[in-house]
C-alpha cells in the first residue's frame, strides 16, 4: 500500500489528520453551512477552511458536487505523494474504485428545492445528474489521470469505502489491475442530511456540548455525529511497488463481507453479521484472531450499535480480545458514512505504520452492556507494537465489511 491522503474534519494533510486523531482532537463544531437553528441537532464534524476554487477553477468547480472535489483531491495528492503515474506508463492496468453511500446530496437538494419554488416548469441544471449520480468521483478520478481500468463505485451505506478497498484488493489479486485509486467521500452536511437522520433518531443532540457528543461505548451516548470528508488509497500490487521503489505504508491482507439479513436500520442483536465479516476476513489473511493487535471499530456511539460489535469481537477473539487495543476513531471524526471505511482505514494504517493506537475520546462514564475489562483505548492514545490491524464498518441494509493491515517488512 502507497501512499493516503485525507481531506477531514480534524486536518487537510495526512498528518494533520493523524496529528489530531493521536492528540484526541475532535472535530465537532456547531454547523457553519447552513442555518440549523431549527434542527434537532445543531452541530457536525465540518471540514475546516476548504474552498473548492482553491483546488479548481469556479467553473470547473460549479460542474461538480462537494463530494467530488473531496474525491478529487484526495486522489491528486495520493498520486502525487505516490509516484505511481510518472514510475509507470501502462494507465491500462490502473483502475479506480471508490466508496459513497450517498452522492451528490446537495445537489440533489438544490435542484429539487428549486423545482419546488417555481410554477412546475421543468427548469433544471444540465449537470444536475452527472454531479448527483454516485459513481460521477470514480469517473473524474480516472478522467483527470488518464486511467484506463476498472472504474465505479461501490454504495454499501457506511461500508462503501471499505467495500471499494476489497474490491481493488481483488482486481489486483486477480492480476486486472497492478494498482487501484481507492478510498471514499462523502458530504452530507446539508439540510436534507441532517433533517432525514434526525427523523431516524440516529444522531446526538448534544448541542450544549458538540465536541464532546460522539461518546462510543460511554454508557450516556446518544447518537452518532455526522462528518464529511474523503480520503484516498494507492492499493498496489507488492512486486510492482517494490520494483518502482515506492513508499509503502503496509500491506493489505485480507477483507471480509457478510449481512445481517435482519434490519434496514438496526444491527442484528447478537452481532452475527458483524463476527462473521471478521471471521471472513482473518480466514482470507491467512493469521489467526490471535495476531491481531488492533481493532478500530465501527462504533458510531448510538445505543444499539456499539455493544452488538463489542459482543462479535469477545466470541470470535475469545481471550485474546483482552489483549487487544481497541477504539473508535468516529469519537474524533464523526461518521463520514460512505466515506468512513477509508477515513478509519487510515487511522489502522498509521496505527500499523507508527506504532500508536488513537484512542477513543469523550469516555466518561462506563457502560454495563460493555465489557469494562477490554481495552478501549479511552481518551489517550497508546503505544504498542501493531504488526496487524482490523477496520470495521457496517451500513444500513445490514452490509458488513472488514478490512486487516499488516506491517511490511
Amino acid at each position: 500500500m502507497s501512499p493516503v491522503w485525507a481531506r477531514l474534519p480534524l486536518g487537510n494533510t495526512l498528518s494533520a489528520y493523524w496529528d489530531g486523531l493521536v492528540s484526541g482532537l475532535s472535530g465537532a463544531a456547531p454547523i457553519t453551512r447552513f442555518d440549523a437553528s431549527k434542527f434537532k441537532t445543531r452541530f457536525a464534524c465540518e471540514v475546516k477552511g476548504f474552498n473548492a476554487e482553491d483546488h479548481f477553477d469556479r467553473k470547473e468547480a460549479r460542474k461538480m458536487d462537494p463530494y467530488s472535489h473531496f474525491a478529487l483531491i484526495c486522489s491528486d495528492e495520493a498520486l502525487a505523494d505516490s509516484g505511481l503515474l510518472m514510475d509507470d506508463p501502462d494507465r491500462e492496468s490502473i483502475g479506480v474504485i471508490w466508496g459513497s453511500g450517498i452522492g451528490g446530496l446537495k445537489t440533489f437538494q438544490d435542484e429539487c428545492i428549486n423545482f419546488g419554488r417555481g410554477d412546475g416548469t421543468p427548469r433544471f441544471n444540465p449537470f444536475f445528474i452527472p454531479k448527483m449520480i454516485a459513481d460521477s468521483a470514480a469517473g473524474l478520478i480516472s478522467m483527470r489521470n488518464t486511467l484506463y481500468g476498472p472504474s465505479y463505485v461501490t454504495a454499501s451505506a457506511c461500508a462503501s469505502s471499505n467495500n471499494a478497498m476489497i474490491d481493488a484488493f481483488n482486481y489486483i489479486r486477480l492480476g486486472t489491475c497492478t494498482a487501484v485509486v481507492t478510498g471514499g467521500s462523502e458530504a452530507a452536511i446539508y439540510e436534507a442530511g441532517v433533517g432525514g437522520f434526525n427523523a431516524l433518531h440516529a444522531m446526538s443532540t448534544r448541542n450544549d456540548d458538540p465536541a464532546t457528543a460522539s461518546r462510543p461505548y460511554d454508557k450516556d451516548r446518544d447518537g452518532f455525529v455526522l462528518g464529511e470528508g474523503g480520503a484516498a488509497i494507492i492499493l498496489e500490487d507488492l512486486e510492482h511497488a517494490k520494483a518502482r521503489g515506492a513508499k509503502i505504508y503496509c500491506e493489505v491482507i485480507g477483507g471480509g463481507m457478510s449481512s445481517d439479513a435482519y434490519h434496514i436500520t438496526a444491527p442484528h442483536p447478537d452481532g452475527l453479521g458483524a463476527e462473521l465479516c471478521m471471521k471472513h476476513a482473518l480466514k482470507e489473511a491467512g493469521i489467526s484472531p490471535a495476531e491481531v493487535d488492533y481493532i478500530n471499530t465501527h462504533g458510531t456511539s448510538t445505543p444499539i450499535g456499539d455493544p452488538q460489535e463489542i459482543k462479535a469481537i469477545q466470541r470470535l477473539f475469545g481471550e485474546h480480545a483482552y489483549k487487544l487495543n481497541i477504539s473508535s476513531t468516529k469519537s474524533m471524526t464523526g461518521h463520514l458514512l460512505g466515506g468512513a471505511g477509508a477515513v478509519e482505514g487510515i487511522a489502522a494504517i498509521m496505527a500499523v505504520h507508527t506504532d500508536i493506537v488513537p484512542p477513543t475520546i469523550n469516555h466518561f462514564t462506563d457502560d454495563p452492556d460493555v465489557d469494562p475489562k477490554l481495552n478501549f483505548t479511552f481518551n489517550t492514545a497508546q503505544k504498542r507494537t501493531v504488526n496487524a490491524a482490523l477496520s470495521n464498518t457496517f451500513g444500513f441494509g445490514g452490509h458488513n465489511t472488514s478490512v486487516i493491515f499488516r506491517k511490511y517488512r
